[in-house]
């Protein structure tokens, strides 16, 4: 049977890589399961727990010697030299930003997995451990500039006088800005945020956020073919900048997020903007273990310039709610497991056909497999085929002006010949039949196409006024004519009922999204 160890992390990182809750799960796989002891201490997972939940609970040696090895951050070298020959590592690797890494792996002969190179498409998102951590981190940012700020996030109107709401700007809406969002949106703060992807800002919206576009003339908007933002173009970034400068100079809280995979941080605030910022004043530099969007912040602490403004740069902010954090992960893992054990036999197989599998593994058998070949995960439409659309002729419609006043003239012949010939009433009946048909086609097309689905069902509910006929029916002395009318009025009084109700909950949600 296959053994999967836990191992401990190094001293500062508060995180572990499985949680009883997660070893049940692995164990169900059919996989053995040994935690190193004390591995979960630092985020409140005692050694009871994993025993308890079906892990032995063992030394350093034996989780390190294990088939397979779950861990948060990068092993060091002497961390590598105590993996078994021909193992498996799983964990967070940054392969694009350590090569060094990926080359020791690859001397030792093993197998590495890296969870941060898990692509984003639909089908890998429970493994997306950059968005669960981005998460965290997110809501943590917002905690620890809460922390250092000497006020209330909301507006208050007191005896003592009136509080003003703090202001707070999000530079980047990835997933760990829109946690930032929610975060100070629900503590009552005024938020704006900014990202070079328009496709973010009905998100910022939906979530209290102000979105600040970034307009450029002449320019295409950036669209994210990876789910990540892309390297902007010289002339949004001039633009942007003058967008910092002016929220700089009047927002309480800062806060940034701005990463691209494989690179260094860009700088997004100068030093002359943190120079412009009220004393008092919070950064928080989510960017910083990667060279900081910020001028003055420095990974992992904490900088309170000459102007009084405070410089957050701390690397571990996920590790700050280390329970949840290892939840998530520990989950994250699990699902990637679940991937790799399709038989769930306790026997761990990788697939290089599956995009997912392919994408994650920075080597296999002591082979550097990196980096992948890339994934294309948007749905926009390539550039070629828009060209080969606009070059592709134009099909020319049958309904030409002439045509469509000829079948109006045929129209009106016919109905002048059907109330020439047929008996009374049925030429009254046909005039009011068209009238009612061409009126009520002029009507909905007029109609903006959000309010279709209510118009569709309150007309469903005036057509039922069917049930009068019904209704009447009732006293006829057959009895078939009496059960037939009976099944009508009620069929008829769920689609009267039916569609009003209809009608009423789509124009309260339509006025509920018009007051946000």
């Amino acid at each position: 049977m296959t053994r999967i160890g836990i191992v401990a992390e190094a001293s500062g990182e508060n995180r572990v890589a499985a949680t009883p809750a997660t070893v049940a799960k692995i164990i169900a796989l059919g996989y053995e399961v040994a935690v190193e002891a004390g591995a979960g201490a630092a985020s409140s997972f005692p050694d009871a727990a994993f025993a308890d939940a079906g892990a032995t609970v063992t030394d350093g040696d034996t989780a390190w010697s294990s088939d397979v090895v779950l861990k948060v951050n990068p092993p060091t070298p002497a961390e590598i030299d105590r993996l078994a020959d021909g193992a498996t590592l799983i964990g967070l690797l940054s392969p694009a930003l350590r090569p060094d890494l990926v080359e020791a792996l690859a001397t030792r002969g093993i197998t590495a997995l890296a969870m941060d190179a898990v692509p984003r498409i639909s089908r890998a998102q429970s493994m997306d451990v950059l968005s669960s951590m981005a998460n965290i981190s997110g809501y943590r940012a917002i905690v620890e500039a809460s922390h250092e700020f000497g006020r209330f996030f909301t507006g208050q109107v007191t005896a003592a006088g009136k509080v003003p709401p703090a202001k707070v700007l999000v530079a980047g809406a990835g997933v760990a800005g829109l946690a930032a969002i929610g975060a100070a949106s629900s503590l009552g703060a005024i938020v704006r945020a900014t990202d070079p992807r328009p496709e973010v800002a009905d998100q910022v919206r939906s979530i209290g956020g102000e979105y600040l576009e970034v307009i450029v003339a002449d320019e295409d908007k950036q669209v994210s073919a990876d789910g990540y933002a892309k390297a902007t173009t010289e002339a949004y970034d001039r633009r942007a900048a003058e967008i910092y400068s002016e929220q700089a100079a009047d927002v309480d809280i800062i806060v940034t997020t701005a990463l691209i995979p494989g690179r260094q941080a860009p700088r997004l605030i100068t030093a002359a903007d943190v120079a412009s910022m009220q004393p008092g004043s919070v950064i928080v530099d989510m960017a910083a273990a990667q060279g900081g969007n910020v001028e003055g912040s420095v990974a992992g602490e904490r900088i309170v310039t000459d102007n009084g403004v405070i410089i957050l740069g701390y690397t571990d902010l996920a590790g700050r709610l280390p329970a949840q954090a290892s939840q998530l992960y520990g989950t994250n893992l699990v699902n990637l497991l679940k991937l790799l054990t399709p038989a769930k036999d306790g026997e761990l197989t990788i697939d290089f056909e599956d995009v997912v599998q392919r994408s994650v593994t920075v080597v296999r058998d002591g082979e550097s497999t990196w980096p992948p070949p890339p994934v294309q995960v948007s749905a926009a439409p390539k550039p070629a085929a828009d060209a080969a659309a606009e070059a592709s002729p134009v099909k020319k419609s049958w309904l030409t002006p002439g045509v469509k006043t000829g079948l109006i003239a045929l129209g009106i012949a016919a109905l002048f010949l059907v109330s020439a010939v047929a008996p009374a009433p049925l030429p009254q009946h046909l005039t009011v039949l068209t009238l009612s048909v061409v009126v009520g086609f002029y009507v909905i097309s007029k109609v903006t196409h959000a309010l279709h689905t209510p118009l569709m069902s309150v007309t469903n509910a005036i057509s039922g006024i069917i049930i009068v006929g019904a209704i009447v029916q009732l006293t006829a002395p057959e009895l078939p004519v009496q059960i037939l009318a009976g099944i009508a009025v009620l069929v008829a009084s769920i689609n009267v009922f039916g569609g009003f109700a209809v009608t009423r909950r789509m124009l309260a949600m339509f006025q509920k999204g018009a007051t946000r």
